[in-house]
């Protein structure tokens, strides 16, 4: 499927799929929901703890990754496990302007870094980030049970990809979350709700990004 690097309202970039219309992240500003829906209502839900152990469901740019190695620098170490089927490619990654949310150089470079590390294997980022990629389809890739503290769910959107919002995903999801873990997402459909609820989550509704009126926090209590 073919795709192009776009610019957000917010002044950074995304990538749309063009046969779809649909884009890795809000037109409305590609930092500004990541930073509100994977940050604010998770990053810092758990980032008090000395460990966090994250699972994130859609690599895509790197900028999830990016944003949490940023905000979780000097309080927490992180292991970051993401998957992706479709990896962006180093032209798609060259056009990204992610790279100027750092201020300091060694922060800078990290963002390749994510990208240019290898699949399947965990990689050390830094002493306090580790990381590792996926190189699989979510319906196919096999997780450990009580594993994760918080889950970056951000798949493609349910009209597109209905089967990633099925009882079967959220029921993994379920699974490999610890007692207390967060899952956060931009989405908020009646029908994704009640079937998070149904394999047991317990949802929150809060106020979405720019562009959404609500977005979904589930816990496994």
């Amino acid at each position: 499927m073919k795709r192009k690097v776009i610019t957000t309202e917010d002044g950074s970039t995304s990538i749309q799929m063009e046969d779809w219309g649909e884009t890795y992240h809000s037109i409305y500003g590609a930092v500004q929901e990541a930073k509100h829906v994977y940050i604010k209502h998770g990053l810092q839900k758990v980032i008090d703890k000395e460990q966090v152990a994250i699972l994130e469901m859609g690599f895509g740019t790197g900028l999830n990754a990016y944003l949490t190695y940023l905000e979780a620098k000097g309080k927490a170490k992180v292991a970051y496990h993401t998957i992706e089927a479709f990896p962006v490619s180093d032209t798609e990654l060259e056009a990204l302007n992610y790279f100027s949310l750092a201020e300091q150089a060694e922060d800078k470079v990290v963002y390749r870094k994510l990208h240019e590390v290898s699949w399947d294997i965990e990689q050390i980022i830094t002493p306090d980030f580790t990381l590792f990629k996926m190189l699989n389809k979510f319906e196919l890739q096999e997780l450990e049970s009580n594993r994760y503290d918080l889950i970056y769910f951000d798949a493609f959107g349910y009209p597109y990809q209905p089967d990633l919002w099925s009882e079967e995903i959220f029921a993994k999801m379920y699974a490999c979350l610890k007692i207390g873990g967060v899952l956060t997402t931009y989405a908020c459909r009646g029908v994704i709700n009640r079937t998070m609820k149904k394999v047991g989550f317990e949802i929150e509704k809060v106020p979405g990004p720019p562009g959404k009126r609500e977005m979904v926090i589930a816990y496994k209590r």
